[in-house]
């Protein structure tokens, strides 16, 4: 925490990893601190019929962090048995809302932990010009591992404005009745 606003070289992390992790670890923590005493009622409320609520969005995030392993670490997509865990939270929607839900904070902690924990088991093993490789991506059009990742906090930060969003719906709804029957 003392060095948190700090881009800076980390231990076990090369400096090309270190800056990115040090990013990524700034929006965990902004992210973290938006929803770490959310009630599950929070969590699953919905501020219209088609919208995400805001424990979608952080299934969401751990599901883009895991889908962007698979494609920069291994090359390749989700097998059908890993999208079968988090092709939920990676398609949100209708999907999304019939299955995730009814969750304590903690369990969407744990995945973001854990997944992230992987990420950056992961980084430790890889030399920064790993984070150069280019490769064609959206589109067709060339792509390195450092966008590519820099695309993974990024979607963090548009969702955790998202969430913030929620949250004031949340606290301004004046009759709360419809979240009951969430």
């Amino acid at each position: 925490m003392d060095r948190l606003f700090l881009i800076e070289k980390m231990p076990n992390l090369s400096l090309e990893f270190s800056r990115l992790v040090s990013m990524m670890n700034y929006a965990r923590f902004t992210t973290l601190r938006d929803v770490s005493d959310l009630s599950v009622k929070e969590l699953d409320f919905l501020s219209y019929d088609h919208a995400n609520s805001i424990g979608m969005l952080l299934l969401h995030m751990a599901a883009v962090e895991v889908a962007y392993q698979v494609h920069t670490f291994e090359n390749r997509d989700l097998t059908a048995n890993e999208l079968s865990i988090w092709e939920p939270a990676l398609q949100l929607g209708e999907l999304g809302r019939e299955k995730i839900k009814n969750y304590p904070i903690e369990f969407y902690l744990e995945k973001l932990h854990t997944v992230r924990h992987n990420t950056l088991q992961r980084f430790q093993t890889l030399p920064d010009e790993w984070l150069y490789t280019t490769t064609p991506f959206w589109y067709d059009k060339p792509s390195n591992n450092y966008f590519k990742w820099f695309h993974v906090f990024e979607d963090e930060i548009s969702h955790r404005g998202q969430i913030r969003i929620i949250k004031n719906c949340y606290k301004s709804r004046p009759n709360k009745e419809k979240i009951d029957s969430i």
